[in-house]
């Protein structure tokens, strides 16, 4: 089965059965859409009948396909396609479809391009051409990295991972995906950010979920008409390893859709970790893609999965966050939960305890941002040995001869500040002397003011 990657306003994304997945990303629906093209009449009738066949053909819920279709008829009717626009007439259909089916995976993109390099099936049929949306799919994957666009160490050894899309390629993706998994098992605990992700490739869901469960257990059952169902089970070998018992947070939020809501439900559902921000989209549906003359690509929901515990999914409904925050604070909040839990953990070491304290100062810090009134900042401006501290633009800022001009900013409201630019560095204000700190290190170096 294939499906495809877009990249949507609304986060509504394919997730592709355990086979043969394809994705391809298109931008539409208020992001960007291809040049208007003159759309004649007998173009939108042909396109609204192929639309109706593929949706009495193919769709997930039949008992809905004479509404759908009953809807686009009255459209039509209406006057509601009269557009030789054909990025609108996609959008009207696409708002239509959605309307009668309540199904986030249902709609049209206009595509010439992609129409045309996917419609020239070798059978001649006007079913989509596997190879050329396969070798569309990889350009797309090589350039995205797969997906895996970020990590980083966060202070307390927290490993954080960001995935933009679960995008997959047989033989290729796997192998990146070790090395991240690599990079998260050296850490104290675990981020891994799907925010804004709007799905993508099951497999690659699969592939990752494997890593922080037992081998073989039940994942989801992909159910589609007319076919066997079809298991997703957890991989036996990982060539990075399990990675269990680590503390585990996963940031969602309204853009959070399909397959990567797939990723956020097995967390919930197995009990892995924690996830952290908003509700997500509820994409859950399987779609495929259909070519409709003269440049559309039609996404329609042929199959649904069924989750081993739940025995549900999160269609409609979202996956819910364990802690509930703005998306733009989840991560911040997801450090600040590790490094409670990594501080109380039996076993820590006097090291490790100094280094989540330090992180967490900053962590609340930037949770709730500390103000200092413009007096008593001015007041510990001036000369503290080599170093000098002014005050411009109501921040103050460190010089130090032969070093950078540095801004401070504050972490506490009784003189600590962070040194911008540096994780390592901190200043301590009183009223008689500065001190600077270093992380890890119990030595305090201590400056008299006008000295």
């Amino acid at each position: 089965m294939k499906s495809r990657r877009l990249l949507l306003p609304l986060a509504i994304l394919a997730l592709a059965a355990p086979a043969a997945p394809v994705l391809a990303r298109q931008v539409a629906l208020g992001v960007e859409r291809a040049a208007p093209n003159a759309l004649s009449k007998a173009d939108r009738e042909a396109a609204l009948v192929k639309i109706a066949e593929a949706v009495r053909t193919s769709y997930v819920f039949p008992e809905k396909d004479d509404a759908i279709v009953a809807w686009l008829e009255k459209a039509r009717r209406d006057g509601r396609y009269d557009t030789g626009d054909a990025g609108v007439f996609a959008e009207r259909v696409t708002e239509d479809l959605r309307a009668a089916s309540g199904d986030r995976h249902m709609y049209m993109l206009y595509d010439p391009a992609q129409y045309a390099a996917t419609s020239a099936s070798p059978s001649g049929d006007g079913s989509v051409n596997e190879a050329a949306e396969a070798a569309f799919a990889r350009r797309l994957a090589v350039r995205d990295h797969h997906g895996l666009v970020a990590q980083s160490i966060l202070p307390g050894n927290i490993r954080y991972l960001k995935i933009a899309g679960f995008e997959w390629v047989d033989d290729e993706t796997g192998t990146l995906y070790d090395e991240a998994l690599r990079f998260l098992k050296d850490g104290d605990a675990v981020i891994i950010d799907v925010r804004g992700n709007p799905g993508g490739s099951h497999p690659a869901v699969r592939y990752l979920v494997s890593h922080f469960m037992d081998p073989d257990i039940l994942e989801l059952t992909f159910l589609a008409g007319g076919e066997a169902p079809k298991q997703s089970r957890t991989l036996e070998h990982l060539p990075a390893g399990r990675l269990k018992g680590k503390p585990l947070y996963v940031l969602i939020d309204g853009g959070t859709g399909s397959a990567a809501e797939a990723f956020a439900y097995d967390v919930q559902q197995f009990k892995l970790g924690e996830l952290v921000g908003a509700k997500t989209a509820g994409a859950a549906n399987n779609n495929k893609f259909v070519p409709v003359a003269p440049g559309f690509m039609l996404s329609v929901s042929f199959g649904r999965p069924v989750h081993a515990v739940s025995q549900t999914n999160w269609d409609g409904a979202g996956v819910a966050p364990t802690v509930a925050t703005a998306s733009a604070q989840a991560l911040d909040v997801a450090q600040s939960l590790a490094l409670t839990r990594l501080a109380a953990a039996p076993g820590a070491t006097p090291e490790s305890l100094a280094e989540y304290g330090w992180a967490r100062v900053a962590v609340e810090a930037a949770l709730k941002p500390v103000s200092i009134p413009p007096g008593r900042l001015k007041a510990w401006t001036g000369r503290y040995g080599e170093i000098t501290i002014s005050l411009r633009d109501g921040k103050l800022w460190m010089a130090r001869a032969d070093r950078p001009l540095r801004g401070l900013t504050p972490l506490t409201a009784d003189g600590l500040f962070a040194v911008d630019g540096s994780e390592m560095l901190r200043a301590r204000f009183s009223d008689t002397k500065l001190e600077t700190l270093w992380r890890g290190s119990p030595n305090v170096w201590t400056y008299p003011k006008g000295k």
